[in-house]
């Protein structure tokens, strides 16, 4: 999940399941091109460049696909849509896949920047469980393979914090300033208060944000670390005792202490489905579509929950887990009934006014 913007990203602006053929030898890339009509063979060799979240992708998926395939993988990296969308949209550095989450898809298929997929070239797309499918920013998966399922919860190390911590309340309290983590991510930032208040966080508006300004300060006030690319590092370190991250953020401190303790609060979250696209000027898209098709491997998805324990959409890559790695609280949060944030275009600028000011008034 991780946001900077700027007003001309914003413009624009506004899980995964993954794999498998079930076979643990690989499909030869012309098997995996096959379907109607002929397509263009894909050639081992060359490069593949993947801008992707930080923390999300494991260095043994890169590996083992360049060594199948030929083909090297260049991985670069952000900390927020706005900061991929800001990076894609300037044009500089051409990207062949990118991973956005579902708002940014949305916006970025309203911009027509997506190339649809042929779905003949990625079989294993099939492993992707049913409640990944028939999403509002890609309901046919026309333009998107999920990646990962997250949503934002709260960590609180239970051997510090005594007293219950139920939602977003609880955490934002004179007591506990300068002991606080949160996401760098302003967008996240300004729904926890919507939903304190009562709002819907898709429903950002200038009278809504001027009713959350006064909270929302106060609350930004008490942090006393943002960050969103490892924010369970200040947690591990004892440098703050509660935290509001990602999800797989808080499966990962759950493993290392069962100490950390994981809550979803009560005032209520959303989830969000961060998926692999292919830019509209991708110079690789043949071997974009083979990496899809290769992280959608059960044995390939695993990896990836091995090392970054979010939800995984793959069902077949699930079956592979531990009943540890499936009973993790933070890992598979009830999220059928959580909504998702939508492209809010132009309002997106007004958020990152309003939190950029507040931070620089601290």
């Amino acid at each position: 999940m991780k946001r900077i913007s700027a007003l001309l990203i914003l413009l624009f602006v506004p899980l995964v399941a993954l794999l498998g053929c079930g076979k643990k030898e690989s499909p030869a890339p012309q098997a995996a091109a096959s379907g109607s009509g002929p397509a263009p063979e894909p050639k081992a060799g060359g490069e593949l460049n993947l801008f992707g979240w930080s923390e999300y992708v494991p260095q043994e998926i890169l590996d083992g696909f360049t060594k199948e395939t030929g083909i090297k993988v260049n991985y670069e990296t952000y900390a927020s849509n706005e900061e991929m969308l800001s990076k894609l949209l300037a044009g500089g550095t051409r990207y062949d896949l990118i991973q956005p989450s579902e708002y940014a898809i949305e916006a970025l298929i309203k911009q027509k920047k997506l190339q649809p997929l042929d779905h003949a070239r990625i079989p294993n797309l099939k492993n992707i469980a049913p409640a990944f499918r028939n999403q509002p920013h890609d309901p046919e998966l026309k333009y998107t393979v999920p990646w990962m399922g997250t949503t934002v919860g709260i960590v609180v190390n239970t051997a510090k914090v005594k007293e219950p911590i139920k939602g977003y309340k609880d955490v934002f309290q004179p007591k506990h300033k300068g002991r606080i983590v949160a996401l760098n991510d302003n967008r996240e930032m300004v729904s926890w208060v919507m939903v304190t208040m009562g709002m819907n966080p898709n429903d950002v508006t200038p009278e809504n944000l001027a009713k959350i300004k006064p909270t929302l300060a106060e609350w930004i006030k008490l942090v006393k670390v943002f960050d969103s690319d490892s924010p369970k590092t200040a947690l591990l370190n004892g440098d703050v005792d509660i935290g509001v991250v990602w999800s797989g953020e808080a499966a990962l401190l759950y493993q290392e202490d069962k100490k950390f303790q994981f809550v979803l609060p009560i005032e209520g979250t959303h989830k969000a489905i961060d998926s692999l696209a292919i830019p509209d000027n991708a110079q690789n898209k043949i071997g974009a579509e083979m990496f899809m098709n290769y992280i959608l491997r059960p044995e390939v998805s695993k990896i990836i929950s091995d090392k970054f324990p979010y939800t995984n959409p793959n069902t077949e890559a699930r079956a592979l887990l531990t009943p540890e790695q499936l009973a993790n609280p933070a890992s598979y949060p009830p999220l059928a009934g959580m909504e998702t944030f939508h492209d809010i275009g132009k309002a997106a600028a007004d958020i990152d006014k309003l939190v950029t000011d507040l931070k620089a008034s601290q």
